[in-house]
């Protein structure tokens, strides 16, 4: 047994207070993450783990890249019969989060996905370099396959059939939109005794916030 007890660290960095945050986690999620950014310690700072509730019955996670935020909320992008995405199809509500380790932070996201317009997953699609356009064409994502040669020998036949063309997306690949219920900042904190800030949405569209105990 490999025994981890002795991992120990002391979150001294910074402090997230009521009298320093604003009314819209999305304000506070913005600040965050480009002072993350600029810190310049995290090789991608949107990178988030998505957590779905399986088709088996059990919640699974992953990372995947952020590609955009607003108001609205967080989209990233996937291949819709991946086993998140049947998963995203039978029961939407999701769970993103970031961890920044190098300023100790921490944001947990609850909220509901869906599908963005075609439009959106369109000028997405075409921004991306040729050979992501062919990966997301040429990948069955999450179906089991014989070997990596079989997909780097679908891969050729692909670049050789769209050679000096148009690569169209894929109706089955696209965006997801995920609308926060409620959002979570974690800022790690001396003796374990973190901050924990608490954003909930209500029904007239602001948000309630409470502090919770580390």
């Amino acid at each position: 047994m490999n025994d981890l007890s002795n991992y120990r660290k002391s979150y001294e960095k910074s402090e997230l207070l009521e009298s320093n945050i604003p009314e819209d986690p999305i304000n506070l999620f913005n600040r965050w993450f480009h002072e993350v950014e600029d810190f310049g310690g995290s090789g991608e700072v949107n990178a988030m783990t998505v957590s779905t509730i399986g088709l088996d019955g059990f919640p699974k996670s992953r990372v995947v890249l952020l590609k955009k935020f607003s108001e609205e909320g967080f989209i990233f992008y996937t291949n819709y019969n991946s086993e998140k995405g049947k998963a995203i199809e039978a029961n939407p509500n999701v769970c993103l989060s970031f961890f920044w380790q190098e300023m100790e932070r921490q944001v947990i996201i609850k909220g509901i996905a869906q599908k963005t317009s075609e439009l959106i997953s369109d000028n997405y699609f075409d921004s991306r370099p040729d050979g992501s356009k062919l990966g997301a064409v040429v990948s069955h994502q999450s179906e089991v396959i014989p070997s990596r040669t079989f997909l780097e020998e679908n891969l050729k036949k692909l670049e050789a059939e769209f050679e000096g063309k148009a690569i169209p997306r894929p109706e089955n690949w696209g965006g997801y939109l995920v609308t926060p219920l409620q959002v979570e900042f974690w800022q790690g904190r001396p003796n374990r005794l973190h901050d924990r800030i608490r954003y909930t949405s209500q029904s007239d569209f602001s948000w309630t916030i409470e502090r919770l105990s580390s």
